[in-house]
């Protein structure tokens, strides 16, 4: 490919509202253009890219046994009608109507779609298992597109769906899709941690993304010293410390306290100590119903746990008035000891308390009046929770089985779960004929890469300051050639010539109104793994200037062995 042709040249400056090295790289090296907010042109160089991030996940996925195949964009709304995924997909939905006024989905996700084509084809489990993956384009109306690829409105993703007679044969199925990730990340030259995440409402206990630490990353995990415990911050788990579980119990006293409203205005109080102050998090859940988490004052809320445990979809903080007025209590001053007393019962309150309340003899905090609190309150005789489990977020430092966790960052770029039985249960007719002639559910499991969010954490990982630096297997061309005197240009033509004869994918920087400063520049912000150069000075060294991307030296290759000194390298 002749540079001088190429759709989409390099520019000096990336756009204003780029602030990640991926989204300025790629804008800058004449990857991709922004269309609307959150959707992007893949110019030629992306595309070739991104092609071939699709061939290393194609060939992996096919070497594990499962099988490509292609679903519309648009699904039939009532499909997802049949999951009630129109209320409780975790993303707004798109929807279009066509002429006739049939409804559509356009595709966020594909399971609909999936156990639709194979419940009609009446599957035996002689049939079983099956894995089935699709690249499709998908669709997610995200409230801000920010980072680039990393989070966007459209983007194609290789989405892949297991079907299996039971929960053992998945395990198999799902042990095999976590060694075919790993084997596809490492070819594209990302290294990832497995870490444990939330599955959402589907709920189970298979359920794992792959990330790349990073900064810029917005899943936070802990991992522990030895590296075998590795948890999304959603999901981690760590030990509850004992405090003072020995010291006895003391009577219950409500003291005045003319104090600020937050945990540390509490402190500084009463001179206690921040764990022994019984901290209250009301919230309400999408029905209305309104929940008070209880837990240690050195620990925070875990949304998603607590949302598990009550079986919520959604939470917000209740308002201040909401806790005046219908709950009689006070914010600030909020506490479970006699807060369901006298109440009407349309209030519907549900006391939740972390398992940390058992660690802690005698706390101190509010009373439900402004200004007043209580002290030496204690968990079963003073109040009683509804719920009582793990509500906690795991926090850098704390010990899980006797070894520290550590908060990192980093880049979700494929993650596996189970489905179970839940789409099988609620799409009628989604059943295979079990050995002994009877009808039962599909076992499920799901497994997804976003190829536009892989391709940016390469440029995240692979890069320098002078630009990107593609890994060969994903690079747009395998090299770069630069030729710097205009009577050579027959010379370079056939340099070229003989290494595409060779199946070696070239980009020919053929301008002769640059510098070659400018040259060289464009090639290493550009990001091909070798460079050629063919000059006169390379000529009277004996041949031609080859540079690895990346590393500062260069030798001086014979024209005669180019091809087979290119080819070692690409190999590496």
């Amino acid at each position: 490919m002749r540079y001088s042709k190429l759709f989409g040249k390099t520019v000096r400056e990336a756009n204003s509202d780029a602030t990640l090295v991926s989204h300025k790289l790629l804008y800058k090296a004449g990857f991709i253009r922004e269309s609307t907010a959150g959707r992007y042109f893949f110019l030629p160089l992306g595309i070739r890219v991104q092609d071939k991030v699709m061939k290393v996940i194609e060939d992996a996925m096919n070497d594990a046994g499962a099988q490509k195949m292609i679903t519309p964009v648009l699904h039939p709304l009532e499909l997802w009608k049949e999951t009630n995924r129109t209320n409780t997909t975790g993303f707004e939905l798109m929807k279009v109507k066509d002429r006739r006024g049939a409804e559509f989905a356009l595709g966020g996700t594909a399971e609909e779609m999936f156990v639709d084509v194979v419940r009609n084809m009446h599957l035996s489990y002689k049939d079983l298992p099956i894995n089935l993956y699709q690249f499709s384009t998908k669709f997610r109306d995200e409230l801000r597109a920010r980072g680039g690829l990393l989070r966007v409105r459209e983007f194609v993703m290789k989405d892949a769906y297991s079907f299996h007679t039971s929960e053992e044969d998945f395990r198999k199925e799902y042990e095999k899709m976590a060694d075919t990730y790993t084997k596809i990340f490492n070819t594209l030259g990302l290294k990832t941690f497995k870490i444990e995440s939330d599955n959402g409402y589907i709920g189970g206990e298979y359920c794992h993304e792959f990330v790349v630490e990073s900064e810029i990353g917005e899943s936070k995990y802990l991992v522990n010293e030895s590296g075998d415990y590795a948890a999304h911050e959603e999901v981690a788990k760590f030990d509850r410390d004992n405090k003072n579980v020995d010291e006895k119990e003391k009577e219950l006293k409500e003291v005045d306290a003319k104090r600020g409203n937050t945990m540390e205005d509490g402190v500084e109080f009463h001179k206690l100590p921040l764990w022994q102050q019984l901290k209250d998090v009301m919230f309400v859940d999408e029905n209305g119903r309104f929940v008070l988490a209880l837990l240690r004052g050195d620990y925070s809320v875990n949304e998603t746990s607590l949302k598990h445990l009550i079986k919520a979809n959604d939470l917000r903080p209740a308002t201040d008035d909401e806790i005046r007025s219908v709950l009689h209590s006070e914010p600030g001053f909020i506490s479970p000891v006699g807060i369901k007393e006298g109440k009407e019962p349309i209030v519907g309150l549900v006391i939740v308390a972390d398992i940390s309340l058992r660690t802690v003899k005698n706390f101190y905090g509010g009373s439900n009046k402004k200004n007043k609190d209580l002290l030496n309150v204690n968990i079963d005789r003073d109040f009683k929770a509804d719920l009582e489990g793990e509500i906690a977020l795991a926090e850098d430092g704390f010990m899980y089985k006797g070894s520290k966790l550590t908060v990192k960052k980093g880049i979700e770029v494929g993650n596996i779960f189970q489905l179970g039985y839940h789409y099988s249960s609620l799409m009628k007719g989604a059943q295979f004929v079990d050995n002994d002639g009877t009808l039962k559910n599909y076992y499920m499991g799901c497994y997804g890469i976003g190829l536009g969010r892989t391709l940016a954490t390469i440029v995240e990982v692979h890069n320098d300051e002078k630009g990107i630096i593609w890994p060969s297997v994903v690079a747009p061309y395998n090299v770069h050639v630069v030729g710097l005197d205009k009577d050579l240009e027959k010379e370079v033509e056939s340099l070229v010539k003989e290494l595409e004869k060779n199946d070696i994918e070239v980009l020919w920087d053929d301008r002769s109104d640059v510098s070659a400063g400018q040259k060289f520049a464009d090639a290493d912000l550009i990001g091909i793994p070798v460079r050629l150069v063919l000059s006169k000075k390379s000529k009277e060294k004996g041949g031609v200037e080859l540079k690895e991307r990346g590393k500062s030296e260069v030798e001086i290759i014979k024209i005669g062995d180019v091809v087979s000194k290119v080819k070692s390298l690409l190999s590496k």
